[in-house]
């Protein structure tokens, strides 16, 4: 392996003072990016070794030393070892009094000890002032400047002064430091590098169900039914006919979500007279899911326009309508021109067409580097005012795709309906509810409870509401 320097790294501009000597003990990956990167910003840097004299692939003007011997150079010291290798920090319990030991360790799996490593670290050298910080930082992300990575970094500690000073050095590194107050959060941030896409598990669980539901359901009326009743054998409709039919549903059913449980979140307010209750867990959660809904929503929406785009070019399509075209032309006959048929399709299609544009901005607003540069009131406006301009534009492009055959009795298979007549129950029973609760007697009293009025609440002397007993 090539000896790593810091030729390697891209180079930032950073202060010119001298900052303060910090101390590492661990040479490998990370211990090694970190060093790097606090050498830029012109820290003095010790490792600490348990084998100084093997160890190599040093940064370029750190030092290393024993771990006793660094250990008294510095009055910081990041422990850059694992938890199981803790056991001889006990040792140097008279050398840590007083210093700040910054934990940035993770475990394999979530809650895989009873408490967190940094509380451990704490009852091992109970002099020592511990910080948790740098966990969820990688060796990559310092390694490309934070330019390309995640720069936030998770900071907590029983100890302020401890805490703002190991924050100082997280805002030198040009890092974002959050503090999530005492060593008791530690936990929470150690599980959280462990957790795989934890907001989007409902989402792809709720798609992989609407999925399935509706494949099988159109596999039912569009392949089975034909094979039984006439034993025409079109399973080729697998491979785009019907994706593209269950990909808008999905669509439009997750976007509805989105926007479901604002609804039924005023519904309870209203009912309950107070904004002053907390919301069931399951439609906390839900609300905490809505922007994943709406970008699997997206994702599902890009795809049902590519298998569009691609049906010109299908071999049944281009099939038909030159066996339409021959057939007319040798019975000499032609399909008489349909204003109705005309506007109806060109609806449909510019329907879709905006409503796919404002499905993108949606997406576009909901990314956190577009988002940050807009207020409060203009994000509200997109996600709120133009989320439901779009569901009302997808929710009628839906519509005039059914046409006439909405609701006939010709359009029903084995009893059951088109599969985009399901898809609209749940846009239709939002937007309905929706117009309901904008209705301005309505809309006044939901205002007043969001503004801090309650239904029990009995009047003072000073014009003032005091807070009713609420069940």
């Amino acid at each position: 392996m090539e000896k790593t320097s810091t030729d390697a790294f891209p180079s930032t501009i950073y202060s010119s003072e001298k900052q303060e000597t910090v101390c590492i003990f661990g040479t490998g990956d990370f211990g090694r990016s970190l060093a790097f990167k606090m050498l830029q910003c012109n820290y003095s840097i010790v490792f600490g070794s348990r084998n100084p004299q093997k160890s190599s692939l040093l940064p370029h003007g750190a030092e290393i030393f024993s771990y006793s011997e660094a250990a008294q150079k510095s009055d910081i010291i990041i422990i850059a070892v694992h938890r199981e290798h803790y056991d001889f920090l006990k040792e140097l319990t008279e050398v840590f009094k007083g210093k700040i030991l910054v934990d940035i360790s993770n475990n394999l799996k979530i809650n895989q000890y009873p408490e967190s490593n940094a509380e451990y670290l704490a009852h091992l050298v109970p002099g020592a002032h511990i910080v948790k910080a740098f966990n969820t930082i990688s060796a990559w992300a310092l390694q490309s400047g934070t330019l390309d990575a995640n720069r936030q970094v998770f900071v907590c500690g029983n100890d302020s002064h401890a805490k703002q000073r190991v924050m100082d050095i997280v805002r030198t590194l040009g890092l974002t430091p959050l503090d999530q107050g005492s060593l008791m959060a530690a936990k929470e941030i150690e599980n959280y590098p462990l957790q795989l896409f934890p907001m989007w598990k409902f989402p792809f669980y709720l798609s992989a169900i609407l999925c399935v539901f509706f494949f099988f359901y159109c596999v039912i009326r569009d392949i089975i039914y034909p094979y039984v009743n006439s034993k025409k054998d079109i399973t080729f409709r697998l491979a785009i006919s019907i994706p593209n039919r269950i990909f808008p549903i999905a669509a439009l059913t997750l976007l509805a979500l989105v926007y479901l449980p604002g609804v039924i979140a005023a519904i309870l307010q209203l009912y309950r007279g107070t904004k002053y209750r907390r919301f069931p867990d399951w439609l906390d959660h839900w609300m905490l899911c809505r922007k994943q809904l709406g970008l699997v929503a997206l994702g599902f929406a890009f795809l049902h326009v590519l298998y569009t785009l691609v049906i010109p070019i299908r071999y049944y399509v281009r099939w038909t309508l030159k066996n339409r075209t021959i057939t007319q032309a040798t019975a000499k006959t032609q399909d008489l021109f349909s204003t109705s048929t005309a506007w109806l399709s060109d609806s449909y299609v510019a329907l879709g067409i905006l409503g796919f544009f404002l499905f993108v901005l949606l997406g576009i607003t909901s990314l956190p580097s577009v988002s940050n540069m807009v207020n409060w009131r203009e994000f509200r406006f997109v996600q709120s005012k133009l989320g439901y301009l779009t569901l009302i534009l997808c929710t009628a492009h839906t519509l005039v795709y059914g046409g006439k055959r909405f609701l006939s009795p010709a359009s029903l298979i084995w009893y059951l309906p088109s599969a985009y007549v399901i898809a609209l129950i749940i846009p239709c029973t939002v937007l309905v509810i929706k117009f309901i609760l904008i209705l301005p007697c309505i809309d006044k009293t939901l205002t007043r409870i969001r503004q801090g009025w309650e239904r029990n609440s009995k009047p003072t002397s000073d014009g003032q509401y005091l807070k009713g007993k609420t069940t």
